[in-house]
């Protein structure tokens, strides 16, 4: 609604907040008009109504008053022409300006006291209320004063055009002497009325509704306005809060936190999904300073060696067989460099995604085997005890290449880790639908302040940190990213002089 206007949020929801306010109070506006208008229409009607029925009971009570005889009346129905219709009670100086609250015994009076008054009002004001009486062919007996030469219509001209036969009150507009009159005409077995009263009061009330409308809604709105500002302010005002406590956060600062919104709103929420971002922030540039700090100790020492040996096949003259010598030093360095950068670059693109894994059956036992025949030289050149177990036939979904790096790095470090005279096990299950590659080894250990490291990069137990045992520390680390890839599980168990054992699970097919 707003996406192509240049608004701050605060002025965006104070207007939309006003438009919402705008448009119910022009939906209550128009519907409160029409209200209005009905009810006061249907209201004069029946305040019409009920004048022209009392005059009818006044002609009725004087018709049998003169003793005319009651039999006669109900075996002919209704009066004849010839009948004489007396209307000189009308005549009376009592009567003439005061017709309308005589009720008959079949008229109710109005229950509601508002529109009683409204009533005794109009019939009250002689001025305005025009009443005529009319024969049953037509003819005026009688009209009020303040209808002059005048006349209104008659029951009869709107019932012979209407077509319809039923004598019910008939309900219309007329326009007398330039005005407009709502008028009522009823008919009964002694006569014919008609009841008129003019709509400018009623145009008039309506008009003065119209007014306090045109005039009070403009300033609904602008109070609407100025409250749903405040309202936005109040309620941006932690929103306020969070960016100012965001911009003081850094990277030197990460430790650092959003206060804490004592409301469980959604504002709580979005502090909180903020301050657990922030706190994965600080792990992540904690992991970037320690990769920083251990990428320079591991290539600091290659490198150290590196020039110290070019330093002093440089400063003096050597034998062919010294020049060979530190050029073979040189080429082992150089290669520890190499498997460093390599690992580092592999990892990197694991963690950007640009590794793709393959999908596709493996032969679990296959490839266990394959890896245990290779071992089982470098166990023996060692002096390490190397014994296997593995279950046929076990299969999974997975990358072959990947799995096969992941198992020889495990087998690898237990064979590397353990002393001559030790003994290393491979074994291979296939448990309830899982298969389970335990790598156990009574090698040097793992103390439990180090297990939970065990899988970051370029760690590696002080104990094994010694020239005798090569390594960069990335191993783990690879072997960890692989396996999550594979929706595979590993699990360690180790105690410092007393071996370790990796548990590695996965999902057969």
């Amino acid at each position: 609604m707003f996406g192509t206007v240049n608004l701050t949020l605060r002025a965006k929801l104070a207007l939309l907040y006003g438009t919402i306010v705008a448009v119910t109070l022009a939906g209550f506006a128009g519907i409160a008009y029409v209200t209005v208008s009905n009810e006061l229409l249907r209201n004069l009607d029946a305040s019409l109504e009920r004048a022209g029925s009392s005059l009818l009971d006044i002609i009725r009570k004087e018709q049998q008053q003169a003793r005319k005889p009651l039999a006669s009346l109900r075996s002919r129905g209704r009066l004849s022409k010839t009948d004489p219709l007396r209307v000189d009670i009308l005549d009376r100086p009592n009567m003439r300006n005061f017709v309308g609250p005589i009720l008959g015994s079949g008229t109710v009076a109005p229950e509601d006291p508002v529109w009683s008054a409204v009533y005794e009002h109009m019939l009250l004001n002689s001025s305005s209320t025009a009443l005529q009486l009319a024969t049953d062919d037509g003819a005026v007996a009688w009209k009020s004063d303040n209808l002059g030469t005048d006349s209104l219509p008659t029951y009869g001209m709107f019932a012979r055009e209407a077509s319809s036969a039923k004598p019910a009150p008939i309900f219309s507009h007329y326009w007398l002497r330039g005005e407009r009159y709502r008028i009522v005409m009823i008919t009964a077995d002694v006569a014919s009325v008609t009841a008129a009263y003019p709509l400018s009061e009623v145009d008039e009330t309506l008009r003065r509704l119209f007014s306090l409308m045109l005039y009070g809604m403009p300033m609904a709105l602008v109070i609407s306005g100025i409250l749903g500002w405040f309202i936005a302010r109040g309620s941006l005002k932690s929103v306020d809060d969070i960016t100012r406590s965001a911009r003081s956060i850094t990277a030197s600062n990460l430790q650092l936190r959003l206060p804490r919104s004592p409301n469980n709103d959604e504002i709580a929420r979005l502090i909180d999904t903020l301050n657990e971002m922030i706190a994965r922030l600080e792990q992540s540039f904690a992991q970037v300073r320690q990769f920083t700090s251990d990428a320079s100790h591991e290539l600091k020492t290659p490198l150290a060696i590196l020039m110290g040996e070019l330093g002093v096949a440089l400063r003096r003259p050597m034998s062919v067989e010294e020049y060979q010598a530190t050029l073979a030093s040189c080429l082992e360095e150089v290669e520890r460099l190499t498997n460093v950068v390599q690992g580092l670059l592999e990892i990197s693109r694991a963690e950007s995604g640009q590794v793709t894994i393959e999908r596709a059956p493996v032969s679990l036992s296959v490839l266990v085997g394959d890896i245990c025949d290779d071992m089982l030289l470098m166990a023996d050149s060692k002096g390490v005890g190397f014994t296997t177990d593995i279950a046929s036939n076990v299969m999974i979904e997975g990358d072959k290449t990947r799995l096969h790096q992941a198992v020889l790095n495990i087998i690898e470090n237990a064979i590397k880790y353990t002393p001559q005279g030790g003994f290393v096990r491979v074994e291979l299950l296939a448990i309830d639908g899982k298969a389970r590659l335990l790598v156990s080894d009574t090698g040097i250990g793992i103390a439990a302040e180090d297990l939970t490291h065990i899988y970051d990069r370029f760690y590696r137990v002080d104990k094994a940190r010694s020239k005798d045992i090569q390594g960069t520390g990335l191993g783990l680390s690879i072997v960890k990213w692989i396996l999550d890839a594979h929706h595979a599980t590993i699990d360690v168990v180790s105690a410092e002089g007393a071996g370790t054992t990796f548990k590695i699970t996965f999902v057969t097919l």
